[in-house]
């Protein structure tokens, strides 16, 4: 997730501005962590769901194929 869209529930403002300390250190945070995050930005859950697609999807194209 972005941070331009987040609102601080500490001064209302939107993350991107930093205006107090918890904005700024979301906002350094969330820039550290990069684009996806890491691999921790991802629930187990949300792991398995895009295993089984892949799984999925290749069972279906060796079917196209065969």
């Amino acid at each position: 997730m972005t941070y331009d869209r987040l609102v601080c529930a500490n001064c209302a403002a939107p993350v991107s501005e930093g205006r107090c300390p918890v904005c700024r250190a979301n906002r350094e945070r969330l820039q550290q962590e990069g684009f996806f995050g890491g691999l921790n930005g991802l629930s187990p859950m949300a792991l398995i769901a895009l295993l089984a697609v892949l799984i999925a999807a290749v069972a279906l194209l060796a079917h196209q194929t065969a």
